[in-house]
Parts: C-alpha cells; structure tokens; sequence
C-alpha cells in the first residue's frame, strides 16, 4: 500500500512539473537558465580552463607535442632576464603614449561633430572607416604606405621635400616605431570617437542651454559639462588603449615583421610559441604580460578617481561655480 502511495505522490510531483514547464513562468525559466548556461559553459571552455592550463604549462619545459619537463619557475627567470624581451616592454611607451594621442583626437572630433557641423555625417564616416578594415589589410596598406619612394614620400617630395633628406620610415630605428604607432592611432581614433559621441549626445541639452545663458563657451561647457558627464566613457576607453598599447601585435607582424627593433612584447611571445615552440616560455610571458595590465588599469583607475573625485556632483553646480570665479575675476580688472 505504500508503495501505491509513493508512486502516486511521485506521479503527481512529476505531473505537476511538466504542467509547470509547459505555463509561460516555466518557459521563461527555462530559456533564462539556458541563456545563462550556454555562455558560462562557453566561457568555462574557451576561456578559463586554457587559462589554467596556460598558468600548468609556464612551469613546464615543453614543446606543443614531446616530452615536458617541469622546471618550476626557470620560465619566468628566463623571461626576466632576456634584454630582448626587457626592450619590446620599453616599446609599450610609444604606444602608450599613441593611445594618449589617439584619444585627444578622438574627444576633440567627437566634441566638434557632437554639435551642428557641415558634413557632420561624413566627417563621422570617414573619420570611423579604417576601424572597419582589417588589421592585417591595414598593415598591407602601410607598409606599401611608407615604402621609400612610394605614397608618403611621394606626397611629401610634392610639398617640397627632397627625397634623399626623408628618412626610411620603416628602417631607421629612429622612426620606424613611431610610424608604426601613427598606423594604429588612425585605425583606432574612430572607434574612440563613436563612444565619446554616443556619451556626448547623452547629456542633457538644458545644461547647454543654461551654460550659454549665463555666459559660458564651448571650452567652459567643455570642461564643466561634457568632460564630467563622460568621464566613464573616457576611463573605460583609457582601459581599452592601455591594454592595447601592452599587446600591440598587427603592426609590427604585418608591416616590419618585428625586425629592426620593432618587435614589441606580444609578437614575441608569438614567435616563442609558434615558430620556436616553446610554449612553457610563451605561456610565462603571456602570464606576465596579463599581470602587467592588471597593475596598470588598477593604477590607471585610481589614478582617474582620483582627478575627476567630484565628477558624480550636479554638473549645473558646476558650471555656477566656474561662472562666479569668472565674474570674480572681472569684478577685480
């Protein structure tokens, strides 16, 4: 008889869950659950557990297939101690300091097209345009670009420039690294730009209005308005440019190949493990390539904190601020 009873009670437990599947709450449910599932199982596969075997294999002399060698912590030594690795972390600067560039440019642009230009619409496209090309397109287009003799020496020698006083752009040390950055800064200010046009375009109108009325300028609706209202768009970007600039790769692969002291920090971790096959090195410079942009986008934030502290107070506070320190200032002439 119990027996009976607990069959029942099962059937009836079982009967109910399907009813309850089949109600609208349980398809929500369920299509709730797989949409989180199917990308955490994605995220879980692709990404974190190649991360744990990369960390297993930094302590490994190995090759991709063969016989490995645990070695402790002689790959990081070894990282540490190669000049040549040392000197492609020092070309990070030239591109760290491209990034700064690239986002002057891009806040400037986004600013000026924010508002009421001629041809705003296609100053944006334009500007926006190399982001879509490929990168390995883009380095085919520059290094014919810089190639002696060709497009920019050509446009150059018409502006009255001679030849033989131009540099090879992509084989004196001097400036061959500078022309590289220049690539990236012209693929990437258009992305930058959208993003600072989107937050610009998100600001309260009113706030113009007002500013204008009480005789502020573009530079002082700048500075109290828009860089204020923006600041998330402009860390998150900085974030994005500072990692980028760590493990710039396309340029120097594409273009110089990383000869003549072009190979920054990624390509040659690229070339430890695919042409090299050392992988147990390769996946220890990849580790200490992933810790170095950590330090820097917690230094960076903190940092950014730490100048725009009040960039959470009304901005229409602001802007009376500023205008009673300008009226101060006429008062006193």
């Amino acid at each position: 008889m119990s027996n009976l009873n607990t069959t029942a009670s099962k059937g009836g437990i079982l009967s109910r869950l399907i009813k309850w599947l089949r109600s609208g709450k349980g398809q929500r449910c369920i299509i709730m659950i797989t949409f989180m599932t199917v990308p955490l199982l994605l995220l879980i596969g692709f990404t974190y557990l190649p991360f744990f075997k990369m960390f297993e294999f930094s302590f490994f002399n190995m090759k991709y297939i063969g016989e490995r060698k645990f070695i402790g912590l002689d790959n990081y030594r070894d990282v540490l101690a190669d000049k040549e690795v040392m000197n492609s972390l020092m070309l990070a600067v030239y591109y760290l300091i491209g990034s700064f560039i690239q986002l002057a440019l891009a806040l400037y642009f986004a600013t000026m097209l924010s508002f009421k230009t001629k041809g705003g619409s296609f100053f944006k496209g334009t500007i926006f345009f190399p982001y879509l090309i490929s990168g390995i397109a883009m380095g085919f287009i520059f290094k014919f670009f810089y190639t002696r003799g060709f497009v920019f020496d050509t446009v150059l020698t018409r502006l009255g420039f001679e030849l033989e006083n131009l540099p090879y752009w992509l084989r004196d040390k001097g400036i061959n690294n500078v022309s590289l950055v220049a690539t990236s800064v012209w693929k990437y200010m258009g992305q930058n730009m959208v993003l600072f046009i989107g937050a610009i375009m998100s600001v309260d109108k009113e706030l113009y209005e007002s500013a204008s009325l009480d005789g502020a300028n573009r530079w002082h609706q700048f500075r109290y308005i828009i860089l204020p209202s923006i600041s998330t768009i402009i860390v998150l970007n900085m974030i994005l440019s500072i990692t980028g600039s760590l493990s710039a790769f396309e340029p120097p692969y594409v273009i110089t190949g990383g000869t003549r002291g072009t190979a920054t920090f990624f390509l040659l971790m690229h070339n430890m493990a695919h042409r090299h096959q050392k992988v147990g090195k390769a996946s220890a410079m990849a580790l200490i390539l992933f810790s170095l942009i950590i330090i820097v986008t917690i230094a960076q934030k903190l940092i950014f904190k730490y100048v725009f502290s009040d960039s959470n107070e009304d901005v229409s506070k602001k802007t009376a601020r500023m205008l009673r320190k300008q009226r101060a200032k006429e008062a006193m002439r």
